[in-house]
């Protein structure tokens, strides 16, 4: 198995050597969020990984593009003497940064992230390397889908230095001269230069020669689960339930928690409004919005939690891998209780909260490396994503995101009512957060978060690192305003929908729209509806669209995971025998 389970002290798998990774490729072809999706895969499997960037260090010591030489980039005839030597001391210099990594800081990995479009300087740095014990392996990015390094261009290239304060346009025109230029000097990596991985269209085909090694081989295997794809992943944990603090129990959600449920539908609906209100001030080109997908656990809390989607038309998806953390012989205690019953398993805790694991319990070692499949899905979804699920669950999926070290994991504090918001980029992630509720389940009396069991809480785990960029509790944005307005038009639109039919079930979504919550319901008793359908939709119609769903067609490897349909709801809420809660994802 992988996952973070063979840390070792020095950061080194023993049996696997020094590797270097030289990407090449010609400009704007993905290179750079291949290079840094591998790094963030690689540190997570405990593996002490770097990712050096030509482009930027050249960044760094020339500034933009208006301090650097107007023949830097030159093919078509001879560079001047100063601009060729200009070029080897930056190379030369990076170069030597990482043979630094190797030799003084004990890294293991090392992405060369560059051109690398000319055989000469190739073989040169495979020889430099080489000499030295140093494994090198090219990674080539291959694209002729113009459509893919037009977006590439306009959402990468453009937030670069190099064209800082320049019109849209002329920045697109003045790369593609760039990649006109250097494509006619271009060689593609051959079988005779050594082992190479060729990535065609970021990953539509894959291409290996003489790819060996452990390290080797997981790099290939996670190259063929990426894509470049823009969508947005979202993160937010279930509602209140029943019983709180109850591993065994799995209760279902109380009367508070329902109406959590809907406000998350809301916030989500809201949110995603707002992303497509922002791409358009900033004149990005929209060609259609992604479908949303939603993952949850098997969890009753989890999965009721996603009904309001289910009612809307989403796909969602149950996933018993993403349980919360087993808290073992610590289930239903609270903090004070588990020092004084295990005082000696409380000490061995503090000392090490990501790898110690209780009588009969799950470490977040044990989670995470549970969550491995769970990462190559995401991965290699490309439709915009919910994870509704648990706070241990969701900070081992952020902390491999966000590339957060082991030991801060634990202490990641996610709030219920937050919708924490993960935009893959090519330098990285880029995260943030929303607050959109502050009813009951979210803190105490005090103010501080209420978690379902003491294994999920982070008290005595240490804290993130101020700078760390990942305090979601503390730096959320409030939207409770526009999640709310959201709501109420849901329900205005679902009034709509019903017609004047059904008088008593009318007065109940008024009372709701009201605030008026009735607090003995098990769940609500709601007919499903597509917000986006006219009122005149027949009822046998509104059915076949929900079954169909607008979800993304994901051929699922655990054959265990189900997919809820409208019909698994009816069945439940009017109390059907041999009515189906779930519906199988091969049926």
């Amino acid at each position: 198995m992988a996952a973070p389970l063979y840390v070792t002290q020095s950061g080194r798998l023993f049996h696997a050597g020094l590797i270097l990774i030289v990407t090449v490729g010609l400009p704007a072809r993905g290179k750079t969020h291949i290079s840094r999706a591998l790094e963030r895969y690689l540190r997570w499997l405990g593996v002490k990984t770097r990712v050096y960037s030509l482009g930027d260090y050249r960044r760094k010591v020339l500034g933009g593009a208006k301090n650097v030489p107007p023949d830097y980039f030159q093919t078509k005839s001879p560079r001047s003497e100063a601009t060729n030597a200009l070029r080897r001391r930056i190379k030369n210099e990076i170069e030597d940064q990482i043979m630094d990594f190797y030799t003084v800081q004990g890294g293991q990995v090392v992405i060369y992230d560059a051109n690398n479009g000319n055989v000469k300087n190739r073989k040169d740095c495979y020889h430099k390397f080489e000499s030295k014990g140093v494994h090198v392996i090219f990674l080539e990015s291959i694209c002729d889908q113009e459509e893919i390094i037009t977006a590439n261009i306009r959402s990468v290239k453009l937030s670069s230095p190099d064209y800082a304060g320049w019109d849209a346009d002329r920045a697109v025109a003045d790369y593609w001269s760039r990649i006109r230029d250097q494509e006619q000097v271009y060689d593609t990596v051959t079988a005779d230069e050594g082992p190479f991985i060729k990535v065609m269209n970021v990953g539509e085909r894959i291409e290996v020669n003489r790819i060996e090694g452990y390290l080797q081989t997981r790099c290939c295997f996670f190259l063929m689960n990426i894509h470049t794809k823009p969508r947005t992943i979202y993160f937010a944990r279930s509602g209140q339930s029943l019983i709180e603090h109850s591993y065994k129990a799995d209760s279902d959600l109380s009367p508070a928690g329902w109406e959590y449920a809907e406000r998350m539908k809301a916030a989500v609906v809201a949110r995603r409004k707002a992303l497509r209100e922002e791409k358009k001030a900033n004149g990005d080109p929209i060609a259609h919005e992604n479908p949303l997908l939603i993952w949850t656990s098997a969890r009753r809390r989890a999965y009721h939690t996603a009904w309001p989607f289910v009612h809307a038309g989403f796909k969602v998806v149950q996933k018993p891998i993403m349980s919360e953390i087993n808290p073992g012989v610590w289930d239903g205690l609270s903090t004070g209780e588990a020092m004084d019953l295990y005082p000696d398993e409380w000490d061995r805790f503090l000392s090490d909260p990501y790898a110690h694991r209780a009588p009969r319990a799950e470490s977040y070692h044990d989670l995470s490396v549970r969550l491995e499949p769970v990462i190559f899905e995401l991965e290699r979804c490309q439709d915009d994503l919910l994870i509704i699920g648990h706070a241990s669950v969701i900070r081992c999926l952020l902390a491999y995101l966000v590339g957060l070290p082991p030991n801060e994991v634990p202490a990641v504090e996610i709030a219920r009512g937050d919708l924490v918001e993960v935009t893959p980029a090519s330098y990285g992630v880029i995260s943030r957060a929303f607050h959109f509720w502050s009813g009951e389940g979210r803190g105490d009396a005090s103010g501080e978060n209420l978690y379902e069991n003491f294994a999920e809480s982070t008290s005595g785990k240490g804290s993130v690192l101020p700078d760390s960029g990942v305090n979601f509790a503390a730096d959320a944005f409030n939207m409770e305003k526009e999640a709310k307005e959201e709501q109420n038009t849901s329900k205005q639109k679902l009034v709509r929908s019903i017609g004047k039919n059904n008088k008593s079930l009318l007065a109940r979504l008024n009372n709701q729209s009201n605030g008026n919550i009735d607090g003995t319901k098990s769940a609500p008793h709601l007919p499903p509806f597509k917000e986006n359908l006219n009122d005149e939709v027949e009822e046998e119609e509104l059915k076949s669209k929900l079954i169909k769903s607008p979800g993304s067609e994901i051929n699922y490897s655990s054959g265990n995971e189900e997919v809820l349909s409208e019909g698994d709801l009816q069945d439940e809420l009017e109390g059907k025998e041999g009515g189906s809660l779930r519906a199988r994802a091969s049926e």
